[in-house]
Protein backbone atom coordinates (compact mmCIF):
# COMPACT_ATOMS: atom_id res chain seq x y z
CA UNK A 1 0.00 0.00 0.00
CA UNK A 2 1.29 3.48 -0.55
CA UNK A 3 0.58 6.82 0.39
CA UNK A 4 1.41 8.91 -2.15
CA UNK A 5 1.78 13.33 -1.40
CA UNK A 6 1.70 15.58 -4.43
CA UNK A 7 3.11 18.89 -2.85
CA UNK A 8 2.51 22.53 -5.02
CA UNK A 9 5.59 23.28 -6.60
CA UNK A 10 6.45 27.05 -7.48
CA UNK A 11 4.51 26.41 -10.38
CA UNK A 12 1.28 26.37 -8.66
CA UNK A 13 -0.29 29.14 -10.49
CA UNK A 14 -0.23 26.74 -13.50
CA UNK A 15 -2.69 24.12 -11.51
CA UNK A 16 -5.78 25.08 -13.50
CA UNK A 17 -4.28 25.25 -16.92
CA UNK A 18 -3.69 20.95 -16.09
CA UNK A 19 -6.59 20.46 -14.31
CA UNK A 20 -8.95 18.54 -16.47
CA UNK A 21 -5.85 15.89 -17.23
CA UNK A 22 -5.32 15.70 -13.59
CA UNK A 23 -8.82 14.63 -12.52
CA UNK A 24 -9.10 12.44 -16.14
CA UNK A 25 -5.76 10.79 -14.46
CA UNK A 26 -7.10 10.32 -11.06
CA UNK A 27 -10.52 9.16 -12.80
CA UNK A 28 -8.53 6.41 -14.58
CA UNK A 29 -6.97 5.60 -11.39
CA UNK A 30 -9.82 4.77 -9.48
CA UNK A 31 -11.66 3.23 -12.39
CA UNK A 32 -8.11 0.74 -12.49
CA UNK A 33 -8.88 -0.22 -8.77
CA UNK A 34 -5.60 1.95 -8.07
CA UNK A 35 -6.75 4.59 -5.61
CA UNK A 36 -8.83 3.75 -2.82
CA UNK A 37 -8.55 7.26 -2.12
CA UNK A 38 -7.79 11.53 -2.99
CA UNK A 39 -7.92 14.47 -1.30
CA UNK A 40 -6.47 17.85 -0.42
CA UNK A 41 -3.44 18.48 2.24
CA UNK A 42 -4.08 21.05 3.76
CA UNK A 43 -4.17 23.98 3.78
CA UNK A 44 -3.77 24.00 0.17
CA UNK A 45 -0.70 22.45 0.18
CA UNK A 46 -1.79 20.03 -2.68
CA UNK A 47 -3.06 16.69 -2.78
CA UNK A 48 -2.63 12.95 -1.80
CA UNK A 49 -3.27 9.70 -2.74
CA UNK A 50 -4.00 6.34 -1.23
CA UNK A 51 -2.93 3.33 -3.66
CA UNK A 52 -2.80 -0.36 -3.48
CA UNK A 53 -2.60 -3.32 -5.86
CA UNK A 54 0.57 -1.99 -7.19
CA UNK A 55 4.33 -2.28 -7.41
CA UNK A 56 6.38 0.65 -6.49
CA UNK A 57 7.69 1.01 -10.36
CA UNK A 58 4.34 0.90 -11.78
CA UNK A 59 2.88 3.45 -9.16
CA UNK A 60 5.91 5.55 -10.55
CA UNK A 61 5.02 5.23 -13.75
CA UNK A 62 1.36 6.37 -13.51
CA UNK A 63 2.34 9.49 -11.57
CA UNK A 64 4.53 10.20 -14.28
CA UNK A 65 1.42 10.16 -16.16
CA UNK A 66 0.19 12.94 -14.03
CA UNK A 67 -0.18 16.19 -15.81
CA UNK A 68 0.55 17.96 -12.49
CA UNK A 69 3.60 15.74 -12.31
CA UNK A 70 4.98 16.10 -15.62
CA UNK A 71 4.31 19.95 -15.89
CA UNK A 72 6.01 20.40 -12.27
CA UNK A 73 2.81 21.88 -10.72
CA UNK A 74 3.31 18.84 -7.84
CA UNK A 75 6.24 16.84 -6.72
CA UNK A 76 5.76 13.59 -5.30
CA UNK A 77 6.70 11.41 -2.07
CA UNK A 78 5.85 7.97 -2.29
CA UNK A 79 5.30 6.32 1.53
CA UNK A 80 5.60 2.98 1.14
CA UNK A 81 3.47 0.85 3.98
CA UNK A 82 3.28 -2.71 4.62
CA UNK A 83 0.60 -2.93 6.87
CA UNK A 84 0.69 -5.23 9.67
CA UNK A 85 -2.73 -4.86 11.40
CA UNK A 86 -6.17 -3.46 10.08
CA UNK A 87 -8.97 -2.77 11.30
CA UNK A 88 -11.76 -5.70 9.58
CA UNK A 89 -13.41 -3.11 7.20
CA UNK A 90 -9.41 -2.98 5.97
CA UNK A 91 -8.41 -6.57 5.83
CA UNK A 92 -8.22 -6.62 1.89
CA UNK A 93 -4.92 -3.94 2.44
CA UNK A 94 -3.29 -6.91 4.59
CA UNK A 95 -2.46 -8.63 1.03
Amino acid sequence: MFIVLLKFSSNKNRAGKFMDGHNQWIQRGFDDGVFLMTGSLQPNSGGAVVAHDISLADLQNRLNDDPFVAENVVSTEILEIAPSRTDERLKFLQG
